[in-house]
This record gives C-alpha cells, structure tokens and sequence, in this order.
C-alpha cells in the first residue's frame, strides 16, 4: 500500500513508524512530517486542512489510505472530500468530528443517552456565565467550547481564576474556540484515556494509557498538551472498561448512527474514574498525543492491519494481539512551555540514541536545519520505550532522555507514578 499521513507530531512518527514495520506498507508519505519522519518516510509540503489539496495529492501519488493524525483537519471536512474522491481514508467526517469540535455538542450527545459526565451548562454570553461561576463556586472547570489544542480547559481552584478564565475566553484568548464556553463540576478521581476503532457499526478496544498534563513534577503547574503517558492503565480494570464500554461508548456511537453521522476512526475517550465508575471527561477523534506514542509501541507493525481494517469497514474480523508489557514516554520540551518559548535550539546526541522494537525517541517539534536537529515547537521530543515491566520501560526511557544533549529543554522526572 500507498500511505499518506497527515501531521507533524510525535503522534504521526508514532504512526509512520509503526506502519514502516508492516510488510503491507511499500511507500509512506508524512505531511508535512518533521525531522524524525524525514528519516523513515517521504515528506510532503500540503495544506494539510485543504481537503481538495489533500485528495489532488493522494491522485496523484497513487494513495491507498490517508491516515489523518491531529484534529483539525477532521474538523475542516479533509475527510468528508477524500471519501468523496474515493480514497481510502482513516478519520471521522465533520459532523461526527463535533465529538471533539464542540464540547456542548458532546454534552448534548451525552444527555440524550444518558451516559455519566460532570453537571454542566453552556454559555454564549460572558454575563450569564459569570452569574453562574459565582452561583456555583469552585473549583469549577472553565473549558472553551472550541477545538483549542489542547489548552482550552482552565481548572480553577477560585471563583476569581474562573472569572479571569472566562474573561479571557469571551475577550479572544482562545481565538473562535472561546466564542462559546462550557462551565462543568469539578470530578475527581483518577483520569484514564480509552483507546477504541469504530467503523460506523463495530467498537474495538485497543488500549489504555494514562496522561500526565500538569507540566511539574507531582502534577503542578499549569495543564499542557500533555508532559508524557504511559500504557496499560492499571485502573482501568475489565470491570470498568467493560462500563465505559456499556454505559458511555457504545449508546454514544449508537446515538450518531442514528443521527446520520456514524463515527468511523478512532476514538479517544478520557475518563474520570471513581469507586470503580467511570465518568466521561471529554472525547477526542484522533489519537491523544503523547498516549499514541506508547500505544504504537505495544501494538508495533499490527496498528497498520487494525487502523486498515477501521478504514475499510472490516472490524467486525479483526482483532488486537497484545504481548503482556508495558510501554512509557516521556516528553522533552522547550524551556517555557506552555508558556513563550524559543524556537530554533540546536539538540545533540539524538544520532547515538538506540533505536530498537524496545526503545525509540520519536519526534514532535523538530525542524531540521543545516543538517542539524534544531526544536520547532513547545513539546520537542518523545523519549519513549517498553518493557516487560511499567519499571523497566521507565528505566530505558529515562535512559534515552540522559542521552540527550539539549540544555534548553527539560522534561518531568516522575512520569508514570501513579502506578509505579
């Protein structure tokens, strides 16, 4: 097969190098990749959220599957015109794309099959939502109803931080993600992100892993995109996957069927789990970035036949072989992030990394320029590694992100210590 994938993240090195493992894979394209993917598959220069552009390459390329990796191109419709072109394609279409778009339309979703969520209302007007923040008290959450980066969510512990959170939002903090605002109670518990394939009709699982979003050691500081993740997810045990399955996943995918938008993809659910009850937290439609990097790990050359097998509406005769290990990453980034940061710093080392079925830095915000490795975004690398224990892959991971020589990055040192 012909393979294009669409993104620049760790998430689609993740994808290139799974698929480049599969002996099904005979050329690979990344647009627009980054300097990690440039060293195992062809890069292109595309609007990536021009579905027109997208499909004229795909023709012209010969493309089996386009594998769509972030957001927003899923929410431009790039997959809707590929379909329409008659190209194989992996993603959900726009409208079931609002899964993840709207954070109301999810709501919504979920009221009408009575899944369990936080309390919440929804908001246009900056007034109105205020009133309801200092009716409600806090800690409340502050989310932008847009798809924002990862970065629209705001938990604040005051009445205040919520205030200035909405303030900023409806001011145009957050461009046209913060035009409408979603207000939701406070979960606690412990968060978890499930991994499913749906074609429109059959759910398969294929994973668990759990996040880390503060940006310090012990879960301080402000959220990011996420600082490192590591897979399976002890608490999600089969009793409570088997719930999320039941009692969230299915009525929600069942309820877009019956709305004309059957969701065919993956599908991130993030969880908030309490007393063996998982609540939904949010839902995603693409692989979370950096869950996809331990997934793809695990899973290695099998993602391709599963992620083929989603596009073309055969799930219904596949399945997932897991070996019984444990995968981490750990993620490098720029001094500042999430905050300013600068762009442009030259990262040694990487060429005497190990790079193995057990042990991989996948790329994120790379560039490469002169011939050399230089960052090009706030989170830089993944440093990412299995093993027959959640210790072990920690130690290889940790291992690599030694071995790197970049004094203007910095990572967290505790990734993983939920479980460990």
């Amino acid at each position: 097969m012909n393979i294009l994938i669409l993104g620049s993240g760790g998430r689609e090195h993740a994808l290139a190098w799974a698929a480049v493992q599969n002996p099904k894979c005979d050329r690979l394209i990344v647009a627009p990749g980054n300097a990690g993917t440039a060293k195992i598959a062809e890069t292109a220069r595309l609007d990536i959220e021009d579905g027109a552009v997208v499909a004229e390459f795909a023709g012209e390329n010969s493309i089996d599957l386009v594998i769509i990796g972030p957001e927003a191109p899923l929410a431009a419709g790039v997959a809707d015109v590929l379909r329409d072109a008659g190209v194989l394609v992996f993603g959900p279409s726009a409208a079931a794309a609002r899964l993840e778009a709207s954070k109301a339309f999810t709501k919504e979703i979920c009221a009408a099959v009575d899944a369990p969520t936080a309390a919440y209302a929804h908001f246009t007007d900056l007034d109105a939502a205020l009133d309801y923040v200092r009716a409600q008290g806090a800690p409340i959450v502050v989310k932008a109803d847009g798809l924002a980066a990862g970065k629209g969510v705001i938990l604040a512990q005051t009445v205040a931080e919520a205030e200035d959170a909405l303030r900023d939002m409806f001011g145009g903090g957050f461009g046209a993600a913060g035009a409408e605002v979603v207000i939701e109670e406070m979960m606690t518990g412990e968060e978890a992100s499930f991994f499913v394939l749906v074609d429109g009709e059959t759910v398969l699982p294929i994973g668990t892993a759990q996040d880390h979003k503060r940006v310090g050691d012990g879960d301080t500081g402000p959220n990011t995109g996420g600082m490192g993740a590591y897979s399976p997810a002890p608490v999600m045990t089969e009793s409570v996957t088997q719930k999320a399955l039941d009692e969230i996943v299915r009525p929600t995918m069942a309820e877009m069927a019956r709305r004309g938008m059957p969701y065919q993809g993956v599908l991130y659910v993030g969880l908030m789990i309490a007393d063996g009850q998982p609540r939904l937290v949010e839902y995603n439609v693409r692989f979370g970035d950096p869950e996809c990097q331990v997934l793809m790990m695990r899973l290695g050359a099998q993602a391709l036949d599963l992620i083929h097998a989603c596009a073309d509406g055969r799930l219904a005769e596949a399945q997932v072989t897991w070996a019984e290990d444990h995968a981490m990453t750990v993620v490098l980034a720029a001094q500042g992030y999430p905050g300013d940061y600068r762009k442009g710093s030259v990262i040694g080392g990487l060429d005497a990394l190990p790079s193995d079925s057990f042990t991989v830095c996948f790329h994120a915000g790379t560039a490469l320029r002169d011939g050399q490795v230089v960052a090009s975004g706030g989170r830089v690398l993944n440093a990412t590694a299995r093993g027959e224990t959640l210790a072990e892959a920690r130690d290889r991971a940790y291992a690599l992100v030694d071995g790197i020589n970049w004094p203007e990055g910095f990572c967290r040192r505790d990734i993983g210590w939920r479980a460990l």
